[in-house]
């Protein structure tokens, strides 16, 4: 059956000694999972890999690969509307969620029904853009269930867009407070080019992730809903106040990258100065998608993810 939920695609294989499924989210939507053992016999850990908006369980197997071979269990699932994951609107090309907390439900949940019976402790997280805002919205709540974070791009601040942040979230609210939180923002960008592209400056990984996408279309979205945006920016402006981040007691690592054109390096430092709990590694050239950079930049991050997992050693 494992063979029908996850997908290979050329230049992507899938990793070994997995299993996969489905489990029951918040108001019994249907989330797709799967858990990755490593090859060592006594495993470090398990790390609870979040993705970011439009992605999908397929697009993190070399990340997958390098966690294992650390010595580290992995456990992933597809977020609620996008992945093999069940769409929450008529129309599934659009990037929904109807409230932010719901997303964080998925992730109890995940942690209650799949990790906490199935995997290995101790247990870590890495995260990635909005799957780390999910993280940081949570971790109050995470201090005896998870060790350690490591947060990729946290999805705090929105920038590189045709107007001002502000009017962004005026526009979306106001949509979804008037009932027309299903309305699309911005443009479908599933087929951008590589030149100019925010995401990665390497050629090879950005090419393997659009072959993805060509291949196995039903797994991505197009734009974002105004609802959407609204519940992101609201929940971005809630976490990196100072009296949630005071709450926060879950050693953090924030990898940020420097030309990050998504979310601006200047919001992550600033982020950084204001958490105690987290420490900030910049990681100078690499854009928004740090986990498919080129290997200089790439590297960088997975070193400093090894290292602050496993402190020990």
């Amino acid at each position: 059956m494992d063979d029908v939920i996850l997908h290979a695609t050329p230049g992507n294989p899938l990793p070994e000694n997995y299993t996969a499924g489905y489990f029951t989210g918040h108001r019994n939507k249907k989330l797709r999972y799967a858990v990755f053992r490593c090859q060592q016999s006594v495993a470090k850990g398990t790390i609870v890999l979040l993705h970011g908006r439009n992605e999908c369980i397929e697009k993190y197997y070399e990340t997958i690969i390098n966690l294992t071979a650390m010595g580290f269990w992995v456990a992933t699932f597809d977020m609620r509307g996008q992945g093999g994951s069940d769409r929450l609107i008529k129309n599934p090309d659009a990037g929904h969620v109807h409230r932010f907390r719901d997303y964080e439900q998925d992730v109890s949940l995940f942690m209650e029904q799949i990790v906490l019976p199935d995997t290995r402790l101790p247990f870590y997280m890495v995260a990635h853009s909005t799957g780390a805002l999910i993280a940081l919205s949570m971790a109050p709540n995470l201090s005896n269930r998870i060790e350690r974070m490591a947060l990729c791009s946290p999805f705090i601040q929105l920038s590189g867009q045709s107007m001002p942040s502000p009017a962004v979230f005026t526009i979306a609210a106001t949509l979804s407070l008037i009932g027309l939180g299903r309305m699309r923002l911005g443009k479908d960008q599933r087929e951008r080019n590589f030149i100019g592209n925010p995401l990665t400056s390497d050629e090879l990984r950005f090419a393997r992730n659009l072959t993805l996408m060509q291949k196995m279309p039903e797994l991505f979205v197009g734009s974002p809903t105004a609802r959407w945006v609204y519940e992101t920016m609201k929940a971005a402006s809630r976490v990196t106040k100072q009296e949630h981040l005071t709450h926060i007691h879950v050693p953090t690592l924030l990898l940020a990258p420097v030309l990050d054109p998504i979310t601006p390096y200047g919001a992550q430092e600033e982020l950084s100065r204001n958490f105690r709990a987290a420490q900030l590694i910049p990681v100078t050239g690499a854009r928004h998608e740090l986990l498919h950079e080129r290997d200089i930049f790439r590297s960088q991050a997975l070193a400093a993810i090894e290292a602050f997992f496993s402190p020990e050693e």
